[in-house]
């Protein structure tokens, strides 16, 4: 490309600074960075033409690619002054001079990963262009071309652009683009060039409107016809873009799904012939043996499939498992799938390095080396399709297996069984409770294996069964689950005894008081002992993950348990305060922090006679811990400060009062902080942080600090709490909490700020009703914010609150003789807005075909759902200004366009769609 006219010096600088830049030195390549802005800032065009020319006259591959990686993230990054794309400064000239040049390297560039460099930045180019709505015509013939060459990476290149591009063939005839497609899936040389024209294939077919999607099915079969002329190993890839169809286009699958049966099975099992399987009768209950390689094991481990027999039994676990959940209804009454999928996952969950055992046995949870060889990929798979496919599809073929697992000779076959139970519980709940008597009596005797991981997987599964089943587990078998769990307590692994008092709080979360009271002195004499065994045994000394877990068991099981548990004050609060006095140090953190936790339910629990006492040094250890200088690493404290206040306060009520102006300030400085937001060009690549999320936003990427939200959301909790506990006496706060919670209403990126917003106004308002703090301008700001988030409100849920938020207000007012005309004017132009928007959607979903409504019943069911609840509560609010409101006819009629699906004809209610 010396054809380019780009000023030499410019070439010979430009060289320069991208050879600076790749070097390792932090001072030259952040002058080269520098650099690099400075002249695109000033003359962009010679610049960017310069780097994509050297892209292709760079001597090695490395310069090449990352000059193709450069000159793509440039172009289309805002200049830093009109904060307009770099490729918008360039004149036609430029552009077509840059079109070139990438044209050539796409056909000439002869290293397979500069060429992939390549196909990126062109894609990039021309999607961004066709924005622009400069479709980029050159690209199109050379590419259609290229698919045609006698050289691989040619053909390869061409579909890897097809598949960035999908604009690239969506004008061409249905029949021509499904010809280019399947000439390449079917390429007889190249698995790289089927592999790219899967994708470009999965590509078109997310972008085809429904009519174009018709004509090309017939695609699907040369698709999937990819996959069994592979060797195993270059399987996973093709799965995983088959995978990406699957959670998108599921419904494309229906006429196939024989046809992957016969296929998918032999990927998903071990392919070692060990014998019996789970799949075998045992006629006169011969031996069991599961999963089918567990014969061949020496004991020593070595039986684990490999690495790439895995990722190929993992590639068609996923894609299995997206489909089933992306279109429940079409898989759920195919048996052969569920089984194929339960007995897989089941397969792959009793693959347990037998050597891990001592090193599990020793190490800290949060620190557990062997978790890495964990079957977690299969016990969360089996816990998908369970919600996906509901129990009548996977409790049938979940149970033909389990209970011989659990009578196995191997460990890891009982250890499996367990966990299988665990989680499928929550998917299958419904129809679980059924059986539950049959589930228990499975699981409780294994609390006397000799394997300490099958006795703390029997924990794990009692404690889910809790946490799914919540309240009947508890109200009819708390008699056989606490006579496994409470002897567990005294388990002499520490993982095992830790285990057992974690289950015990998710039995505590959905227990009636006096079921709980009658077992509460064994509880807690055990776990004090697990908690202090010096007391008894001056040679013992806990483990800290042990004293961390026990505390916070204590905390549930005090909240539980509430008065009754004041017996136990006296032996318990003390060391919790010791603990606050002394845990100091960094690695004392959690323990600290479960201390206040803890100290701070148990006296709400026995009321504050009891705790009244203890409280000026609870207070003040508070206090101190608060002032003290704070550890940058220490991510726990501030969460369990706010929190173990509030607790404070909603003990100690009224008395609590002249502790506010101690914690109001970084409370009310965290209710005010600002969402914390990084903005990444679409394509960027960025690291990922711990406590962010990345959301896509108008083809940015956009990363939130959602730890920093959810602390945002528990200080409005928390300032709920204060306000609602001390009444009058909050007072002197509520305008400036006020002037935090009317724009907390619209802080849309986090619903949680949002919910506890609308809960604490009509709070605040009874709190400044009842000091005399409220004023009239607080009043009409209310109200009016209140109006316009109604008006322009689009999530139904959210929607009811913000009816009741208003209602609420408006009564502590004494009611709508205390609403001024606009405010009622107001109010009834947002409702009848609203009314107009939810009419619309009804009517909408009412003209979807049946076959969609069937499949995506449990969702429209929800939508409607929450909108019920929206109209309820508006219903609520315009029948206290006249019971025979017109807008209450309105209501009723846009209730009636609901869908009725509980009613439907024809439509089994199951669980887990």
């Amino acid at each position: 490309m010396s054809d380019v006219a780009v000023p030499p010096e410019v070439t010979a600088e430009i060289t320069q600074i991208l050879s600076n830049l790749v070097l390792g030195d932090n001072q030259i390549r952040s002058s080269a960075e520098q650099a690099v802005d400075d002249r695109l800032a000033r003359n962009p065009e010679p610049y960017l033409l310069a780097i994509a020319q050297f892209a292709t006259s760079a001597d090695s591959e490395l310069m090449r690619s990352f000059s193709l990686v450069l000159l793509r993230r440039l172009l289309f990054r805002p200049s830093t002054a009109q904060r307009v794309a770099l490729y918008d400064h360039l004149g036609p000239q430029a552009i077509e001079t840059l079109q070139r040049i990438l044209l050539h390297s796409l056909l000439h560039e002869p290293a397979s990963v500069v060429r992939h460099k390549t196909v990126d930045t062109v894609t990039d180019l021309s999607n961004n262009a066709m924005k622009r709505g400069h479709p980029w015509h050159a690209l199109r013939s050379q590419v259609y071309a290229m698919a045609d060459s006698t050289d691989v990476l040619t053909r390869e290149s061409a579909f890897r652009v097809f598949a960035g591009c999908p604009h690239l063939v969506m004008d061409l005839e249905t029949d021509a683009i499904v010809a280019i497609l399947q000439k390449g899936l079917q390429d007889p040389q190249s698995t790289e060039v089927r592999l790219a024209s899967l994708r470009a294939a999965v590509s078109f077919l997310c972008a085809c409107d429904p009519g174009q999607q018709a004509q090309a099915l017939v695609l699907m079969y040369p698709m999937l016809n990819t996959l069994p002329s592979l060797p195993r190993a270059q399987q996973p890839p093709f799965l995983t873009v088959l995978t990406e169809l699957a959670s998108t286009n599921a419904q494309l699958f229906r006429p196939h799904i024989p046809a992957l049966l016969t296929f998918l099975p032999t990927l998903l099992m071990p392919v070692l012939d060990a014998g019996p399987t789970p799949t075998v009768a045992r006629p006169h209950g011969g031996s069991f043996s599961f999963p089918p390689i567990a014969p061949a094991s020496n004991g020593d481990g070595d039986d684990k499939p490999s690495g790439e027999e895995d990722e190929v039994r993992k590639g068609a676990l996923e894609f299995m498992t997206t489909l089933s959940e992306a279109k429940p209804a079409m898989l759920r009454g195919v048996e052969e799938w569920s089984r194929t999928l339960v007995r897989g996952c089941l397969e792959g969950m009793g693959e347990i390095p037998e050597e891990d055992t001592d090193t599990w046995l020793e190490a800290d949870p949060a620190e557990d080396p062997t978790d890495v060889n964990y079957p977690h990929t299969y016990e969360q798979a089996l816990d998908r399709v369970a919600c996906a496919l509901g129990g009548a599809a996977v409790l049938p073929p979940a149970f033909s297996f389990i209970p011989a697992m659990l009578l196995g000779h191997d460990w890891r076959l009982r250890h499996a069984g367990l966990m299988a139970i665990a989680a499928i519980a929550e998917g299958t709940s419904k129809m679980m409770q059924q059986e539950l008597g049959k589930v228990v009596e499975l699981v409780t005797p294994m609390f006397a294996d000799p394997h300490p991981r099958v006795r703390y997987a029997a924990c794990q599964c009692i404690g889910q069964l809790c946490t799914d089943l919540e309240e009947v587990v508890q109200e009819k078998f708390h008699q056989q689950i606490f006579a496994a769990l409470i002897p567990a307590l005294e388990a002499p692994e520490p993982r095992v005894h830790a285990h057992a008092a974690a289950a015990l709080i998710n039995f505590c979360e959905g227990v009636e008081r006096e079921t709980l009271i009658p077992y509460l002195d064994p509880i807690v004499e055990r776990l004090l002992k697990l908690l202090n065994p010096a007391a008894t045994d001056a040679s013992k000394q806990p483990k800290r993950y042990v004293q961390e877990q026990v505390i916070t068991t204590l905390a549930m099981v005090a909240d539980a348990s509430e008065a009754t548990f004041a017996k136990h004050y006296s032996s318990i609060m003390p060391l919790l305060l010791n603990v606050m006095q002394n845990a100091n140090g960094p690695e004392y953190r959690k323990l600290r922090v479960k201390a206040m936790e803890c100290a701070g339910l148990i006296a709400i629990a026995v009321g504050r006679d009891i705790f009244r006492p203890d409280s000026r040094t609870f207070v003040e250890l508070l206090m101190r811990i608060q002032n003290s200088p704070q550890d940058p690493n220490d991510t726990m404290l501030s969460h369990f400060l706010i929190a173990t206040w509030a607790k404070v306060c909603q003990a100690l009520g009224e008395e609590f009062e002249p502790y506010l102006p101690v914690v109001m300030p970084p409370l009310l400085r965290v209710a005010g902080s600002k969402a914390d937001i990084s903005i990444y060009d679409d394509e960027e690549e960025h690291e990922d942080r711990d406590g962010w999320e990345s959301i896509s936003l108008d083809g940015r990427q956009v990363g939130v600090k959602t730890s920093a939200l959810d602390d945002k959301c528990q200080a409005f909790e928390t300032l709920l709490i204060h306000a609602s506990t001390l009444s009058a006496r909050f007072g002197p706060y509520v305008a400036q909490v006020l002037e935090l919670a009317l724009p907390g209403l619209r802080f849309y990126i986090h619903d949680g700020v949002q919910e506890a917003c609308a809960m604490l106004v009509p709070v605040l308002f009874s709190c400044g009703k009842h000091s005399g703090t409220l004023s009239p301008q607080m009043v009409g700001a209310t109200f009016t914010q209140l109006i316009n988030c109604i008006s322009a409100e689009s999530d139904s849920t959210f929607l009811a609150s913000l009816y009741k938020c208003f209602l609420d207000a408006m009564l502590v007012l004494g009611g709508p003789a205390a609403l001024a005309p606009e405010y009622v004017q107001g109010l009834t132009e947002a409702t009848q807005r609203q009314l107009q928007a939810l009419a619309d959607k009804r009517k909408g979903r009412a003209t979807k075909p049946v076959v969609e409504i069937r499949e995506d019943r449990e969702n429209l069911m929800f939508m409607e759902e929450m909108e019920d609840f929206a109209l309820e509560d508006m219903g609520k609010l315009v029948r206290t200004f006249d019971p025979a409101h017109n807008l209450l006819i309105a209501i009723s009629s846009v209730r009636e366009l609901g869908l009725h699906l509980s009613e439907y004809e024809g439509v089994e209610v199951v669980e887990g769609s």
